[in-house]
């Protein structure tokens, strides 16, 4: 390039990309696929107005996608997964125990905690895909609007993913801050249990505007369920294989192989003459339910790797627009730019956290909008002796838990795709994932004890 981007097109060039998005998305209700394509060629452009070559534009796209494509992979192996869940009578076998267990009162509330429980210990994707679709399900037959069980189900489950120590987030937060991960979940709490208290608060408000789905509806459920599916604790195997490889910090992909491996073998337990064919087609095109009643099989005919490819399309274009932003130097320049106006604590995590939830806006990754601002903003908290713990919780908290609440970002697609609600329609109801940057802001603005500051001079000595 000739020169580096400056602060003024910075701001120019998000400001149009920006009013693409607000013009055909909202305004024309156009699917995000076009906008990101119409800005992909406006950022290209403009890289080669500024003297960008094409091996700089095809750099920026390729590192664009590179963090996405193991995403990509495991969100087909959910596909296939939920599919054969199905077919082996998991998800059935989850949602008749949890109808015996939960009550319509206490619905909502229950469905944050467990989303929360299972969050800690497997990650927000696998939460979402398998006992997420279970609770959704199980939502609608008890007359919940799907967008409030979506958003109880998110809500727990990136809070949960959140404070664990087996989540990749915690790792990259604690590691970009340079603290201890402990000491950073430990930090994390003070923001984690206001926002738990606040959402159950919330989740028993709402648990009373059911519409009241009838018993007689939830016993068909039930009784359909149990008629076309073998119900048995043999079927909950895949689920323990899940948690026990999570626990042991397994990565993803043998974790969903190794499950999806043991649901084809509990299919061929029960359904001997299945044949490869049909076992294919299952997975490549998600499980078909021709129960006869409707509402069950509009719930179940689901999953399967095609029905992921309108996600990973979106994925795709939106990590190439990411990557052209980060190799141009846009988001860099406009972060660093702003990093070095900021002189107190509050104006410093205010600023981080809009920062990460800008750098979600416009990449749509979850791990970007975490590195970029930390990266930039390192210095600054050290410069001010602001603990590196302050800086991890907001990557945390504004970072990867904002990822499911942009449409185009990498966790709303999936979410979308996978239980069918879409972003907007759940984003008011995720109140962990709102609430709980807003407490480390106003944590940052309240007055600090002698004890919190963070002396530069003390460590060094």
């Amino acid at each position: 390039m000739r020169n580096d981007t400056t602060l003024i097109e910075s701001v120019f060039l998000l400001s149009v990309l920006l009013a693409i998005f607000g013009i055909c998305i909202i305004g024309l209700g156009m699917p995000p696929q076009i906008p990101i394509l119409i800005i992909i060629g406006v950022v290209i452009i403009f890289g080669k107005i500024k003297g960008a070559s094409w091996d700089i534009i095809h750099k920026g796209i390729e590192n664009g996608i590179k963090p996405g494509l193991i995403p990509i992979f495991i969100f087909m192996l959910i596909g296939a997964l939920v599919s054969v869940w199905i077919a082996s009578g998991t998800i059935p076998t989850i949602m008749i125990y949890g109808f015996k267990i939960l009550s319509a009162q206490l619905f909502l509330p229950s469905v944050f905690i467990i989303s929360l429980i299972v969050g800690v210990v497997v990650s927000s994707f696998t939460t979402v895909s398998t006992v997420g679709i279970a609770l959704s399900g199980m939502g609608q037959f008890m007359g919940f609007d799907p967008a409030i069980t979506v958003g109880a189900i998110v809500s727990g489950a990136y809070l949960g993913h959140n404070i664990s120590p087996l989540a990749d987030t915690t790792s990259l937060a604690s590691a970009i801050a340079e603290v201890d991960m402990f000491e950073h979940i430990a930090n994390l709490m003070k923001t984690a249990i206001p926002t738990i208290i606040i959402s159950l608060v919330f989740f028993m408000f709402f648990g009373h505007s059911s519409n009241g789905a009838t018993g007689s509806s939830i016993s068909q459920l039930v009784n359909t369920l149990s008629s076309t599916f073998h119900i048995s604790l043999i079927t909950l195997l895949p689920v323990l294989v899940m948690f026990i490889f999570s626990w042991k910090k397994i990565p993803a992909i043998p974790t969903l192989l190794v499950s999806i491996a043991v649901s084809i073998g509990i299919i061929y337990l029960y359904h001997p003459h299945y044949s490869f064919i049909d076992l294919g087609n299952l997975i490549q095109d998600g499980y078909v339910s021709k129960t006869g009643v409707k509402g069950v099989d509009t719930l179940l005919t689901r999953g399967g790797i095609q029905s992921m490819m309108w996600s990973v399309s979106l994925i795709f274009l939106a990590l190439s627009l990411g990557g052209l932003l980060v190799e141009l130097k846009v988001i860099d320049t406009l972060i660093t730019s702003i990093s070095t106006v900021v002189d107190t604590k509050g104006k410093l995590i205010l600023t981080t956290t809009l920062s990460c939830i800008g750098v979600n806006i416009m990449v749509g990754e979850q791990y970007l909008s975490m590195i970029l601002p930390g990266r930039a903003f390192k210095s600054q908290y050290d410069a001010i002796h602001v603990q590196p713990k302050e800086l991890s919780s907001v990557l945390a908290n504004a970072g990867a838990a904002i990822n499911p609440l942009i449409p185009w970002g990498v966790s709303g697609v999936f979410i979308k795709g996978t239980l069918g609600v879409s972003t907007i329609n759940y984003l008011p109801f995720t109140i962990s994932c709102i609430v709980a940057f807003l407490i480390n802001i106003i944590l940052g603005f309240m007055k600090l004890k002698k004890k919190d500051n963070y002396d530069l001079m003390e460590k060094a000595s």
